[in-house]
């Protein structure tokens, strides 16, 4: 480093004075952890959401007991809490949320001193999807039972998020058996390698080879799988047209949809079902379909299943309007309000688009004629509302997806979703408490 004499010339002037940093000095203001947010912060109120929260489930599957040798266990409150608060952030890596765990002083907080790494958090986050859907569960029955919400008005929509592949990754049947062969050579090779372990390699870079050459292989294996059913699929569309099958060779679940922007890119579609009052989320799914045809019945079963009751009013766009799912849904008591496809282009030619139709049955002529009316047309418009699910889920930066399969989507899905259901929890409480003016 420069001497200050230097710097400053061969001149007759004084030297400045300067505070120069001293780190060996001890810190003269030491902080406990607590000390390191305000008591305002968001953090704790996502501490004591979590606390809230029934963890028995999670806690059964802990195998280090008292009394036992083995490492402790770390809390899974911890890694709850850091994952519904990295979820608020907008953070969906595990490797970035386990460098926050050390640098940022509100998940440095909610670690409370205990070491995470990011394996732990990576596995975490997606090997207890049906504990995280129990607990949106818990949430919106506890939001009933206290009569914040209700099903009166619930509106459902789609929402396409990027596959954790690329468009180049998609490959048609003679370029999967290809490969195939040649993964299936490599773990031959490796598995006389290893009868003979190469002195260059420790046993850990031996073990993290034949580890990606057996998922390869699993993945092409299911990728085969995915190209017949797809094939199937078309070739029940259009005949001829299964020879174009196409199946990733990185995530063999996804499939090529179009997005918002007209493009097509691999993705996942992400269904929502929120109550329109209240923008509390009662239902969610994730499919590998690019149209949201036919997930109208399921999405009311899911909710039928869970909270025991059915919608009065279930609120869907166009996509939607399948005249089969409309009977089904129709039939288990539910109103309808979907509109009626190329509406407008009939009443051009000078038909009518709600007089009943050859093969309707009578809920779909019900539900024809009723959005014929200038009341069910009025009511349709609260429709967008649902769409606000959507747009924090975008907020909070799902954009894509990290992780690859539907069952891992799925599960990174449901912490969306419980944390946006705490959160109008909270909200709605806030709301029922204020004195009004």
């Amino acid at each position: 480093m420069m001497d200050p004499q230097e710097a400053h010339g061969e001149t007759e002037q004084p030297l400045p004075r300067l505070e120069r940093p001293d780190r060996l000095q001890v810190d003269p203001n030491p902080k406990s952890i607590d000390e390191l947010i305000p008591q305002d912060h968001p953090v704790r109120l996502v501490w004591e959401l979590v606390e809230e929260l029934n963890m028995t489930g999670l806690y059964e599957k802990i195998k280090s007991v008292e009394g036992h040798a083995g490492r402790p266990a770390i809390d899974p409150q911890i890694l709850v809490a850091l994952w519904v608060y990295a979820t608020a952030e907008g953070v969906a890596s595990a490797r970035r949320l386990a460098k926050l765990c050390y640098r940022d002083d509100p998940f440095k907080w909610l670690c409370g001193g205990v070491d995470v790494n990011y394996h732990t958090l990576a596995d975490f986050r997606t090997a207890h999807p049906e504990w995280v859907e129990q607990q949106v569960v818990d949430v919106v029955a506890t939001l009933m039972h206290e009569g914040l919400i209700d099903l009166n008005r619930v509106g459902q929509d789609g929402l396409r998020v990027r596959a954790s592949a690329g468009s180049g990754s998609f490959k048609k049947e003679g370029k999967l058996e290809e490969l195939l062969q040649q993964a299936q050579q490599q773990w031959q090779r490796l598995q006389e390698e290893f009868d003979n372990p190469s002195p260059e390699l420790s046993a850990r870079q031996e073990a993290a080879r034949r580890r990606a050459a057996r998922e390869r292989l699993e993945r092409l294996e299911r990728a085969k799988e995915e190209r017949k059913k797809l094939e199937a699929a078309r070739e029940a569309r259009k005949k001829g047209d299964g020879k174009r099958a196409r199946a990733s060779t990185t995530d063999p679940e996804a499939r090529q949809m179009k997005m918002g922007d007209g493009g097509f890119r691999p993705a996942y579609n992400v269904e929502f079902a929120t109550t329109l009052n209240t923008l509390v989320i009662t239902g969610a799914d994730v499919i590998n379909a690019g149209s949201d045809g036919g997930q109208m019945d399921p999405m009311v079963e899911r909710i039928e299943s869970q909270q025991g009751e059915v919608p009065d009013e279930y609120y869907v766009d166009g996509g939607f309007s399948v005249k089969e799912d409309i009977d089904n849904v129709s039939q288990r008591g539910v109103t309808v309000y979907a509109p009626v496809k190329e509406a407008e282009k009939k009443q051009r030619e000078g038909k009518d688009p709600y007089a009943p139709q050859k093969g309707d049955t009578p809920h779909v002529t019900a539900w024809r004629q009723r959005m014929g009316t200038e009341e069910a047309q009025a009511k349709y418009r609260q429709r967008g509302k649902c769409e606000w699910s959507n747009a924090m889920c975008r907020n909070r930066n799902l954009q894509q997806f990290t992780v690859r399969g539907l069952a891992k989507v799925k599960a990174v899905v449901l912490w969306y979703v419980l944390l946006q259901d705490l959160l109008r929890m909270v909200a709605l409480r806030a709301q029922r408490a204020k004195p009004e003016a």
